[in-house]
């Protein structure tokens, strides 16, 4: 795949106007120091302006010194540092991979890091916060490695963008696994991964400032080669540049930085995608900023003042009490999300991604064949899923249930146990389904509800619901989930249709508005009270814990709908499917039938959703394996995707209840630990 986003840094053909980059350089650094001397007047303290300067000059009272000494100035300096190192490890990881979009987020490097760390605290492993950052440093290295290797350098933004979120959600999740599964030796570590630059004296930032400026250091070393990679590899290799052991210097220094900045203050997301973007206009105008010797230092001052303006931005608007709670990662989000949807409108393709099954009609008793083992391996693990879990039953218990004349202990564990089957099949169903209409219509064999953008949409409506509403009935919910689904929707797909939904554009835009969901999400947890939050964060790990039958009420006739719809405009599926020309000649009129299956998409989502959580890849995986299986023909694959949907939730649900019982890992997430390796094994098929 050839994808062109934004011209990729490229050396200077004039040495420029070296006053006016040393003017941008200049202002700069005088925008950041107004930033700072901002930021530690903010607070919520009453230490103002006046105090804080007669601090700074040794006059304030012991009280006042102490917030400004103790809090303010590390917390200003932390912001300094990880901006500044984040800004700089996203313009080094973009100018050796010749990708616009190439930062330690869409690299993984922070969840590598996430994970790293994790891992370390399970084990009961105690270190200092210098070796800490040395674990860190280590899983984020792997995690870009990963990455880099999946996506190729220079191939394009959109492989880099999903591998770097298949990956991330993938470890992601592992890593809220371990929470759940270690509360005591993880506690602290989900609010770390929020993003704070909050400090208590200035020990963590004297002990990472080294770690960051080693990575500086590293990167201004071979600042000249890294211009010579932007030549091209022939053309550098031409001057005697070593190639590889540049581009793995480079990436092992940048990974230091993002390390130090994980380390220090958790992640903070998508500076490094933004500082570069900001200073990219301002390179074409000044040409000495093109260099990368002394572009690295001005990314990294945007760096630092985005995460301070951020911290500013938070605390001017949002009241100082409220603002303590709220990670500066979850502003800076936000900012990122938005960059990432202006950059995705800014890009073209040149060529889409090939659909990874091959075009196959198998015959018709294969088909029949493969429905059959379909239907028994569903009946199966429904039956299984019924029977197992911390209190394991016989069907006699079951058919004395159904009849009424199950014991008291029986029927109080099939009452809860069976409506949270149901809602797994039906959830998983839904979202196959949905995630079939939508690569149909859109023509993308990478389209899915989660990537897309809508299943965040519609969690963020239903946790606003949730976390607002005192009692939330199943109906609201899943109306809350339809309203925050379709508003996602029409963001993605109104964006995306300009060009006839290119993949870059649609898949780039649904990252961003899924980011943005996700920092909201965050928000309005961080912002509502405890018992609310448990409540939201339970239901988002995509857990049918406490699920009851009218809970599921509205999936299933979601699904009718859907399913009615799907087998009786099959035929309008498969035109849809083929190209943009063949459905006009026919005279099928395509924007009201496209219209028509992403609104019923949508809903199936939005109330999946409402009934089970967030539960990414079925939606991906279950349309894929099914035309691998029967062929492309919708006739054929919408049965066997839903069914391949049921089976898969039905069986992470199992999984998630049965393997560490009485303990419980939400199907979303074994979901997540299942897709991801077959989503990232599908990048490496279509890749190249």
């Amino acid at each position: 795949m050839a994808v062109t986003a934004t011209t990729p840094a490229t050396r200077p053909h004039a040495v420029g106007s070296r006053t006016g980059a040393a003017a941008v350089t200049a202002a700069l650094v005088l925008l950041v120091a107004v930033l700072a001397v901002v930021d530690i007047t903010q607070g919520t303290a009453a230490v103002g302006p006046a105090e804080v300067w007669k601090a700074l000059t040794g006059g304030a009272g012991p009280g006042d010194a102490s917030v400004v000494i103790a809090s303010r100035l590390p917390r200003m300096t932390a912001g300094l540092l990880v901006g500044a190192a984040l800004g700089t490890a996203g313009a080094a990881l973009q100018s050796v991979s010749r990708n616009v979009l190439a930062a330690p987020d869409t690299l993984a490097v922070n969840a590598g890091s996430y994970l790293a760390l994790g891992v370390l605290m399970v084990t009961g492993t105690s270190l200092p916060l210098l070796a800490s950052s040395g674990v860190a440093f280590a899983g984020g290295l792997a995690a870009a490695a990963v990455v880099l290797s999946l996506s190729g350098l220079g191939t394009g933004t959109v492989r880099l963008v999903l591998a770097g979120s298949a990956l991330t959600l993938g470890l992601t999740s592992v890593t809220e696994g371990l929470i759940l599964l270690f509360p005591q030796q993880t506690n602290g570590l989900y609010q770390w991964s929020q993003g704070s630059i909050s400090q208590n004296g200035f020990d963590g930032v004297v002990q990472m400032a080294p770690v960051a400026v080693a990575g500086v250091a590293g990167l201004l070393l071979v600042a000249r080669r890294v211009d010579a990679l932007a030549l091209g590899d022939d053309a550098a290799r031409g001057l005697g540049v070593p190639v590889r052991g540049t581009r793995i210097t480079v990436v092992v220094c940048a990974s230091l930085l993002s390390a130090a900045a994980v380390t220090l203050a958790g992640p903070i997301g998508f500076v490094g995608l933004c500082a570069p973007a900001l200073v990219r206009p301002l390179a074409r105008r000044h040409r000495p900023l093109v260099r990368t010797r002394l572009g690295l230092p001005v990314m990294g001052l945007v760096g630092a003042g985005l995460v301070l303006g951020a911290d500013v931005l938070l605390r001017a608007v949002v009241p100082a009490q409220t603002a303590v709670a709220v990670p500066t990662g979850v502003v800076t989000s936000l900012v990122g999300a938005v960059f990432l949807v202006v950059m995705a409108l800014r890009a073209r393709d040149s060529a889409g991604v090939g659909a990874p099954d091959r075009m196959r009609i198998p015959g018709r008793a294969t088909f029949l064949v493969t429905l059959a083992l379909l239907v028994a391996l569903l009946v199966g693990v429904a039956v299984a899923g019924v029977l197992l879990g911390d209190t394991k039953l016989l069907l006699g218990d079951v058919a004395n249930w159904a009849q009424g004349r199950a014991g008291q202990a029986v029927s109080f564990v099939l009452d809860t146990r069976v409506p949270r089957v149901l809602a797994a099949l039906l959830a998983g169903a839904a979202l196959a389904l949905s995630g079939t209409l939508v690569q149909a219509v859109t023509r993308n064999p990478l389209a899915e509800p989660g990537i897309l953008g809508v299943s965040g949409g519609a969690a963020l409506g239903a946790v606003l619901f949730v976390t607002t509403v005192p009692v939330a009935g199943a109906w609201s919910v899943a109306g809350a989930a339809f309203a925050g689904a379709a508003v996602s929707a029409v963001l993605v797909f109104g964006l995306a249709a300009r060009g006839g939904f290119q993949q870059t554009r649609l898949v780039l835009v649904g990252v961003g508005v899924s980011a943005a969901a996700t920092a909201l999400i965050s928000l309005l947890i961080v912002l509502t009270d405890p018992f609310n939050a448990t409540k939201a964060l339970t239901w988002l790990s995509g857990s049918t814990y406490g699920r009851t039958v009218p809970d599921t009420l509205p999936v299933a006739a979601a699904l009718v709908l859907g399913l009615a719809v799907a087998v009786a405009r099959r035929t309008e599926l498969d035109l849809l499917s083929v190209d943009e020309d063949t459905p006009a000649l026919l005279g099928l009129r395509r924007g009201p039938v496209r219209l028509g299956f992403l609104v019923t998409s949508v809903l199936l989502t939005a109330t999946a959703v409402a009934a089970a959580g967030t539960i990414g890849f079925v939606g991906l995986v279950a349309p894929h394996a099914a035309r691998a299986l029967v062929g492309r023909r919708h006739v054929r694959v919408v049965p066997v995707a839903v069914l391949l949907g049921a089976s898969l939730v039905c069986a992470a649900d199992l999984l998630g209840r049965t393997v560490i019982a009485p303990a419980q890992l939400g199907a979303g997430l074994m979901t997540a630990v299942i897709g991801t390796p077959y989503f990232l094994h599908l990048l490496l098929r279509t890749r190249r």
